[in-house]
């Protein structure tokens, strides 16, 4: 049974996602209201997996609680955290609550995170996830051994378009692809001229592509942004006009940036949707959807 986001990705429309940052903590309530808010105006709604390894509510939580409201939940998967026995165990989980869209990610290091004493696992990267779950889905588990009952997911993974040296990325790219990666949810992008040249690239091989969208809510976010996130680059010219807003309007600057983005990605068809991520500030999405007038 074909998942609705999956059904969306083979549609041939413009898809959006987007994504919700469970709490540190038992206070659900703002992760709920996110959910509420989003649910309906996004093709699905992933939900982060102890982001930058900061220890948070986890992912599948977070989508069980999506699909409890009636949205359609992208569960994040990271390698750094599980040995493959607990990553299969979980995808289990997953299925059998009816999550079956699943992101494959290795993981953030563990030293950029709140916890520099735990140790990362990463007995799976992402790309051997991949063949994993596309093994279970054959009705075996990564040992070989029958499984009773077997899962089918949309399974998707990352790519950053805008890597310097690029090369490294096309490789991991290819290897994504062939383990089965169906969808691909891009590093935040802000040239859009290059992301189109990279799209042809990737337009060799059968699988979607939707851009990743981070709001910018300052000048000095973007700047930061450039300068020590490998692979993000935020053209000076956007520098400039976010430093040109009014203190005060830094924000809806970056929410009519990231609306225009999403609106020239759609216009010109460059690629097959977009992911935006409003990081803490979830509830500006209907607004960027809005001035993309999506």
């Amino acid at each position: 049974m074909l998942s609705n986001f999956k059904e969306a990705l083979n549609s041939g429309k413009f898809v959006v996602t987007s994504e919700i940052g469970p709490p540190k903590g038992t206070n659900i309530q703002q992760m709920l209201h996110h959910i509420d808010l989003l649910k309906t105006r996004v093709d699905a709604l992933n939900v982060t997996d102890h982001q930058s390894s900061v220890m948070r509510f986890p992912s599948i939580g977070g989508c069980l609680a999506i699909k409890e409201k009636g949205g359609e939940p992208i569960l994040q998967v990271t390698c750094r955290d599980r040995n493959r026995l607990a990553l299969q165990a979980e995808l289990l989980l997953a299925y059998t609550r009816n999550v079956r869209n699943v992101l494959c990610l290795t993981g953030d290091a563990v030293p950029v995170g709140d916890h520099k004493e735990a140790k990362g696992i990463f007995d799976l990267d992402s790309v051997q996830l991949l063949r994993t779950i596309r093994q279970m889905e054959t009705g075996k588990d990564s040992g070989g051994n029958d499984l009773d009952g077997a899962v089918e997911f949309c399974a998707g993974a990352i790519v950053t378009p805008e890597a310097n040296p690029i090369e490294p990325q096309l490789i991991k790219f290819e290897k994504k692809v062939e383990a089965g990666a169906e969808f691909f949810q891009t590093q935040a992008i802000y040239d859009l001229d290059k992301f189109a040249k990279s799209m042809q690239y990737a337009r060799q091989f059968p699988v979607k592509i939707l851009a990743g969208i981070v709001l910018l809510s300052s000048a000095r976010m973007a700047k930061y942004m450039t300068d020590n996130v490998p692979g993000i680059n935020v053209p000076q010219d956007l520098i400039d006009e976010l430093a040109g807003a009014p203190k005060s309007g830094a924000l809806k600057k970056g929410i009519e940036i990231a609306g225009r983005m999403v609106a020239a990605l759609k216009k010109d068809s460059i690629c097959d949707g977009v992911h935006i991520m409003a990081i803490n500030k979830e509830e500006v999405v209907p607004e960027i959807l809005a001035i993309a007038e999506l």
